[in-house]
């Protein structure tokens, strides 16, 4: 019996900032899903996370940019929402378009990588550790 093809090797983007800042895959897809459900509980809940992590990094976000990320109003009767500011929609736009060009750059020696690997090497990793 063949074996199944190997899950093709991973690349995540992060970004370092100076003020121990850091913007990174999971921001990034906190971002995404704020901007499709138009909330920011929404969002947090589709990424198994609590309101209060995604707020903390809501703010985290909104703080450590010139201008705010996500706009958000309290809900109620008209009900609230959030939704992504100009500034938001580039810094996601930005982000991903250094992940293309990092994988871009990269393919050759990520297969390179990949072709000398041990066909076992998967199994004999624990966690990556």
């Amino acid at each position: 019996m063949p074996k199944p093809d190997p899950k093709p090797p991973r690349l995540r983007l992060r970004i370092y900032f100076e003020a121990d800042f850091m913007l990174g895959p999971g921001k990034a897809e906190l971002l995404e899903r704020i901007r499709d459900t138009g909330s920011i509980s929404a969002a947090g809940r589709q990424m198994d996370m609590s309101y209060k992590r995604a707020w903390m990094l809501v703010e985290e976000m909104n703080k450590a940019f010139t201008q705010p990320v996500v706009s958000s109003a309290r809900g109620g009767s008209g009900g609230g929402g959030a939704h992504l500011t100009e500034a938001g929609e580039e810094v996601l736009r930005r982000y991903r378009a250094a992940e293309a060009a990092l994988r871009a750059a990269t393919v050759e020696d990520v297969s390179a990588l990949q072709a000398m690997l041990r066909s076992s090497a998967v199994s004999d990793v624990s966690d990556g550790k």
